[in-house]
C-alpha cells in the first residue's frame, strides 16, 4: 500500500476549531437521575428549588426563645428577669423550630438560670430575629438553584437534596468507543511474558481513564489486528451503536499498514490528517454517519497530548460544558530547550521551587517515552513561531500537579544511581511527603546546575585521578564561592555489566580494545566517564581504539539495557543495575557517590527530612539489599566553605 504523506497539516487551533465547531450541536440527550448520584454531572436545564431551608423559623444558638420586646431595657445596672415557668421564656436548642409567640434567642452563655430553673437573669436586650434562622434565609422555594450547563460538585448534591429536589436533570455521559488496533499488541494477563516483536497494549485504558475524567463513559473493545477489512468492520459497527464518539489507536500515522485515515475517508469524511503539534502530529479527525471519529496516534505521548487536546474537549461540550483550564506559573529555565519551527511542542517538565522563584527542567523527548508521562508535574508549550527556549529565560508552564506538591519537590540534578529512586520512595512515605525529582546530566551537570542555583541537590562521583579523592577538587575548582555540604550518600561497586555467562570473556579494560567486543559508554561529564578515561590513561589505552566508545547513554540502567538487548557486550556502570537486569558484572573498583547540597538548603524542611532519611536504618538496609553498595560512611558530612 502507498504511504501517506502529510501535505495539508492544520495548526492545532486550527484543526480544533474545524472538529469542534462540526459538532457544535451534538449535545447528548437529557436523563433524570437520583440527586444523590449527580456529584460531577452536568445540568441540562436550570434548578428550581421545591422546598424553602429552613421551612421553619429555628434556633442559630443554644439558649432562650423570647419576644425580643420582652428584653428591652436589660442592663448591667438593670438586670431584667424572665419567668421561664410562665413560658415568658422557653429554653431552645439550636435548629429546633421557634415557637410561634417568639421572635429572638438569648444565647445560653448570656443567661444566669436560677436554682430551680423557673427564672434566667438577663444583662443585655436582644433584638428582634437575632440568633434566628428565618424561613427560606438559605434557600426560597422557586428560587434557582442551579443554572444550565452547571458541573455538580458533592456540596450541591447537599443543595439539591436540602432543596427538596429528589431527582435533577442532566445531560446523559457520552459513551466513546476505544479500538485498539495492532498486529504487534498483546494483553497484560498476570502471568504474561511478552514475545519478541510484541507489545503490551496500554493506550485503550489511559484513553478510558481520560475520558471517565471529562465524564464520559468508555467501551474499550477487543484489539485488532492490522488488517484493512477488520479495522472497516469493526469502525462501522462502532458508529452504528450507541456510541457518541469513536476513537481508534493507532494507525493514524503514514505506514503503509497504518489504513485509519483511508477508512474514515472511505465510510465518511476526514477533516484534518496531521496536526502542526508535537508529539500528536498524525493526529486524525473525522465524521462518519454524523458521528466524530479520532484516529488517535500509537505512541502513548502522542496518544495522551492527542486525546486531552482534541477528544477531551469536545466530550466536556456535548455535555455543555468546557474543561477547565489547568492552572500556570512562571519559572526560570533550567537548559536551551530548541524547538522547530512551524510546531506547536509540548514539553513536560519538572519544575520545583528554589529560593523565591521556580526552576524547571525538561524531561526528555519522545512520543513513546512514558516515564515523562508519570515523572513530569508542569508542561511547557512552545508556540510554532518560536524556535525554542533560551537556558535562564522565563517561561509560563502548565501544573499537572498540585502547586503544593510542586512547592516541596525536591530538584536532584545530576550523576543517576539507584538509591534515589529508593530514597524518593522513602520521601514520599514521610510525614509530610516530599518528592524528590531527579534528572540525569552526569556529575559535572549537577555541579553546574549548583553554580547556577537550578538545583536542590547534585548527585556526584567525580574522581581527582591525582589525589584519589572524590568531588572536593572540583567543588572547590567551580563552586569556589559557594558554602557546600558534601554528604556521602553511599560507596558503590562499578564494573563491566556483561551478558549473562559473559560469553565473551571481558575480565579487563585491555578486553575492549578486541575486535569482536561492542562498548557503551556514558555521557561526557559523568562521573562514570571520567573513572573510565582514568582507567584507560592508567593502562595506557586509546580510547579511539575501542568500537563503541562514542556510543553514550545517561543512566546506568539505560547502560545495562544496551547489554541486555544486545546493543552493545559490555558496558561500565554498578552492580545493582547489573543485578537489576540479572547480567554478569566484572568488578573494576569502589567509588564513593556523594550529594552535593549547597548550606542554605540544609535547614529546608525537605533537605532536613532527606537527610534524616539517609542516617536511618531502614534506609540503609534497603540500599544494601541491593547489592553492590556499602553504607559504612552514609550522611557523614563535609564542609567545603570559600577559602
Amino acid at each position: 500500500m502507498q504511504r501517506t504523506i502529510y501535505l495539508d497539516m492544520r495548526s492545532l487551533e486550527e484543526a480544533q476549531r474545524l472538529f469542534w465547531s462540526r459538532f457544535a450541536d451534538h449535545l447528548t440527550a437529557e436523563e433524570e437521575i437520583d440527586s444523590r448520584r449527580a456529584a460531577g454531572r452536568i445540568t441540562s436545564r436550570p434548578v428550581v428549588a421545591r422546598l424553602s431551608s429552613p421551612s421553619f423559623h429555628s434556633a442559630a444558638m443554644d439558649g432562650l426563645a423570647v419576644r425580643a420586646e420582652d428584653t428591652f431595657g436589660a442592663s448591667d445596672d438593670m438586670p431584667l428577669t424572665l419567668d421561664i415557668a410562665s413560658g415568658q421564656a422557653v429554653p431552645i436548642n439550636t435548629g429546633h423550630p421557634l415557637p410561634d409567640d417568639k421572635n429572638a434567642v438569648i444565647m445560653i452563655e448570656h443567661v444566669l438560670m436560677s436554682a430551680d430553673g423557673r427564672h434566667a437573669t438577663i444583662r443585655a436586650p436582644v433584638y428582634p430575629w437575632q440568633h434566628v434562622r428565618k424561613v427560606g434565609e438559605d434557600i426560597v422555594a422557586t428560587e434557582l438553584l442551579f443554572p444550565t450547563s452547571h458541573r455538580l460538585s458533592p456540596a450541591d448534591v447537599a443543595a439539591l437534596l436540602t432543596a427538596g429536589c429528589a431527582t435533577v436533570t442532566v445531560r446523559r455521559q457520552p459513551l466513546v468507543t476505544i479500538i485498539p488496533t495492532g498486529s504487534e499488541l498483546v494483553d497484560l494477563t498476570p502471568e504474561a511474558t511478552v514475545p519478541p516483536g510484541r507489545t503490551i497494549e496500554s493506550n485503550s485504558a489511559v484513553l478510558a481513564g481520560l475520558a471517565v475524567r471529562a465524564g464520559a463513559l468508555p467501551r474499550v473493545m477487543p484489539i485488532i489486528a492490522d488488517e484493512y477489512d477488520d479495522i472497516r468492520h469493526h469502525l462501522l459497527a462502532a458508529v452504528r451503536s450507541d456510541a457518541d464518539m469513536v476513537v481508534i489507536n493507532a494507525g493514524s500515522s503514514a505506514g503503509s499498514a497504518d489504513y485509519t485515515a483511508r477508512i474514515i475517508a472511505e465510510l465518511g469524511e476526514v477533516l484534518v490528517h496531521g496536526v502542526t503539534m508535537m508529539p500528536g502530529k498524525p493526529t486524525i479527525l473525522g465524521v462518519v454517519e454524523n458521528k466524530p471519529v479520532v484516529g488517535n496516534p500509537g505512541y502513548p505521548v502522542s496518544a495522551i497530548l492527542s486525546f486531552e487536546q482534541f477528544v477531551m474537549p469536545l466530550l466536556a461540550r456535548m455535555q455543555g460544558t468546557e474543561l477547565a483550564k489547568p492552572p500556570r506559573i512562571s519559572a526560570r529555565l533550567a537548559r536551551d530547550l530548541p524547538s522547530r519551527a512551524g510546531i506547536e511542542e509540548f514539553r513536560r517538565m519538572i519544575t520545583g521551587r528554589i529560593g523565591n522563584e521556580f526552576v524547571t527542567l525538561p524531561l526528555k523527548k519522545g512520543a513513546g517515552a512514558i516515564t515523562t508521562l508519570t515523572r513530569a508535574n508542569t508542561m511547557l508549550r512552545i508556540p510554532g513561531s518560536s524556535e525554542g527556549e533560551i537556558r535562564s529565560s522565563r517561561v509560563e508552564v502548565e501544573l499537572l500537579r498540585p502547586l503544593a506538591e510542586i512547592e516541596k519537590t525536591i530538584l536532584c540534578t545530576g550523576s543517576h544511581d539507584l538509591c534515589l529512586d529508593l530514597l524518593h520512595d522513602f520521601l514520599k512515605r514521610h510525614d509530610p511527603p516530599y518528592p524528590l525529582a531527579s534528572t540525569h546530566v552526569g556529575s559535572m551537570g549537577g555541579i553546574m546546575a549548583i553554580r547556577d542555583n537550578m538545583t536542590h541537590i547534585a548527585g556526584s562521583h567525580l574522581l581527582d585521578p591525582q589525589s584519589g579523592s572524590y568531588n572536593t577538587t572540583y567543588i572547590r575548582q567551580y563552586l569556589g564561592d559557594r558554602d557546600i555540604a558534601l554528604v556521602t550518600l553511599v560507596h558503590r561497586q562499578q564494573g563491566f555489566m556483561v551478558p549473562r555467562g559473559n560469553p565473551k570473556n571481558i575480565r579487563s579494560t585491555e578486553d575492549l580494545l578486541r575486535d569482536d567486543v561492542t562498548f557503551i559508554n556514558r555521557q561526557a561529564g559523568s562521573g562514570t566517564r571520567v573513572l573510565l578515561d582514568h582507567e584507560l590513561e592508567k593502562n595506557d589505552i586509546d580510547a579511539e581504539r575501542i568500537k563503541g566508545y562514542s556510543a553514550e547513554e545517561y543512566t546506568h540502567m539505560a547502560v545495562a539495557v544496551a547489554v541486555l538487548s544486545g546493543k552493545a557486550d559490555a558496558g561500565l556502570g554498578i552492580l545493582a543495575a547489573a543485578r537489576a537486569l540479572e547480567l554478569d558484572f566484572v568488578p573494576l573498583t569502589e567509588e564513593r557517590y556523594d550529594l552535593i547540597i549547597p548550606a542554605p538548603f540544609l535547614d529546608l524542611p525537605m533537605i532536613r527530612a532527606l537527610l534524616g532519611i539517609v542516617v536511618s536504618g531502614p534506609f540503609r538496609k534497603a540500599v544494601e539489599a541491593m547489592g553492590g553498595y556499602s553504607c559504612r560512611d552514609t550522611g557523614q558530612q563535609q564542609r567545603i566553605i570559600p577559602e
